[in-house]
């Protein structure tokens, strides 16, 4: 039984890892979904979710499974505050370098983007750029806007314009959330 690990697994896209990887993947597999609260509903036996602070690297560690195969991290997001885009953006993304090290792991998986604001497309890269210098292999997706399985908010509202402008700019084509997590599944089982 492998086990995968995913950083902030609670949201869109840990939630719909999930669930693609259960119904197109090997189902050997056990998800532990780390995060910050508990509140999102447990959407398979193959699942725990656990209450904890991924910034904080000694606590995720008192968390985890002995043995660990894959680990991902889902947290990010824009924000304009220096210290909650660190808390959010960087310090996620280098507690699972550290620990996807420590436990040697066969890989890691990360969500990057090259559509929305200057500072969190260039983060997502030197987020990648970073995590690219272990000796972990690093399994990363790069996607415009995702969109898909029930997404409505003001950024899905930019979806059928965009369709129109990916014809002419592939940076500018919306991406479905099945086919980023897939994708990014594929690039894990690689190793």
């Amino acid at each position: 039984m492998k086990s995968v690990i995913l950083f902030g697994g609670n949201g869109y896209l840990g939630t719909n890892f999930v669930k693609e990887w259960l119904a197109h993947g090997p189902a050997d597999v056990h998800f532990f979904v780390l995060g910050r609260s508990l509140q999102s509903k447990k959407i398979s036996t193959h699942q725990t979710n656990i209450q904890v602070d991924v910034t904080n690297e000694q606590a995720v560690l008192a968390v985890l499974p002995e043995q660990i195969d894959y680990i991902i991290d889902f947290v990010g997001a824009p924000s304009k505050a220096p210290q909650s885009f660190a808390k959010l953006n960087y310090e996620p993304a280098s507690v699972m370098k550290k620990i996807a090290e420590q436990k040697n792991v066969r890989a890691m998986g990360f969500i990057g983007g090259v559509l929305g604001p200057k500072r969190f497309t260039k983060s997502k890269k030197q987020i990648i750029d970073d995590l690219k210098t272990s000796f972990i292999p690093l399994a990363y997706v790069e996607p415009t806007l995702v969109y898909g399985a029930g997404r409505q908010d003001a950024m899905t509202r930019n979806v059928p314009m965009l369709k129109i402008l990916g014809l002419f700019s592939k940076r500018l084509k919306p991406v479905r959330v099945e086919d980023v997590v897939n994708n990014l599944r594929t690039n894990l089982l690689q190793y």
